[in-house]
């Protein structure tokens, strides 16, 4: 990594949106999930690029690979841990109120800072506790614990209060989930993460979200193509011929166009990519904006069109969308 090559022309330019509790989220970030190549890598190479906002989980099982590159940055002043915003998620088998501290001093550990920025609860489905993460039965269905994500949300809570993690949200929780959780909060969520694409435009839960303060981040925003998951839809997303109108019109390219797209509804959007090509591809955003008859146009795509279902695990009780499955 040519660290003296920094874009910093693209670090000033970055969009931020405050949460409820005043801190400052930067509207475009990395995502971390299925990197194809050595995440300490890919972080070194995102630095330089010009992100400072980093999307990690516990079930991505790269955390201490990113932390290596975050110890390194730090140590030689690359970057300052206030530049940065990070955010991991408590995973399924840890649900239990009593896991969930060491859940997280564990993601610190592995990612080599002292606290967290944002913390999330990934699913609301509690798996059965154990060294297993995902614990199936005969019939390779999840085995789920009884906790409820209520008793975890209590639990996190002191997270805040001890400086663990500055501010909690959720993940892959439907608007019945968030009101349960909005009812018994102390520390109320300031951020939800979704799935939302233009086959899946979530219009309905970020109005939802808004009107409770809380910031919507934009996962799988270009389809999660190299997912291993069914793709719905006659066309892969960036090569849907409206997508490809658009990104036409603008002289960009369909992704630009649909991460430009979340940015325009006012979402934080957190693209995956292990290339640095297409890291600073997804990050050149800034010279351009979607007219609002294009959000329509994208918009009108939707047909609810799911990329992470979460099958297996469809008869859990907490599932968010098991209704969608049946």
């Amino acid at each position: 990594m040519s660290t003296e090559n920094t874009l910093l022309k693209n670090v000033k330019s970055v969009p931020t949106i405050l949460l409820s509790n005043a801190l400052s989220m930067p509207m475009i970030g990395l995502g971390t999930w299925r990197l194809n190549r050595n995440p300490t890598d890919v972080i070194y190479d995102a630095i330089d690029v010009g992100y400072r906002h980093f999307d990690c989980a516990h079930i991505y099982r790269n955390e201490p690979e990113i932390g290596k590159a975050f110890k390194d940055l730090l140590q030689k002043d690359v970057i300052k841990r206030e530049d940065i915003f990070v955010t991991s998620k408590l995973w399924n088998t840890f649900h239990e109120p009593s896991l969930v501290r060491n859940a997280c001093e564990t993601t610190l550990k592995n990612l080599c800072i002292e606290y967290l920025d944002n913390y999330l609860i990934h699913w609301p489905m509690a798996y059965k506790e154990g060294d297993e993460l995902y614990p199936k039965d005969e019939n390779n269905r999840f085995i789920a614990s009884p906790v409820d994500y209520v008793d975890t949300w209590k639990a996190m809570e002191p997270l805040v209060d001890d400086g663990l993690c500055r501010t909690l949200g959720l993940s892959n929780f439907n608007v019945q989930q968030i009101e349960r959780i909005l009812k018994v909060a102390r520390i109320p969520p300031s951020n939800l993460q979704i799935e939302c694409h233009p086959y899946l435009n979530q219009t309905d839960l970020m109005e939802f979200c808004r009107s409770h303060n809380m910031v919507v981040t934009a996962y799988s925003p270009l389809g999660s193509p190299t997912s291993p998951y069914k793709k719905p839809g006659k066309y892969p997303i960036l090569q849907n011929p409206k997508v490809l109108e658009i990104s036409d019109k603008y002289k960009k390219t369909p992704a630009q166009v649909l991460i430009r797209y979340q940015i325009d509804r006012g979402n934080v959007v957190i693209p995956r990519s292990a290339s640095k090509d297409h890291m600073l591809e997804n990050f050149s955003l800034w010279d351009f904006s979607l007219k609002a008859d294009d959000i329509q146009a994208l918009d009108e795509l939707c047909f609810g069109g799911r990329y992470m279902i979460m099958t297996d695990a469809q008869s859990h009780p907490h599932h968010p969308f098991a209704d969608e499955l049946s």
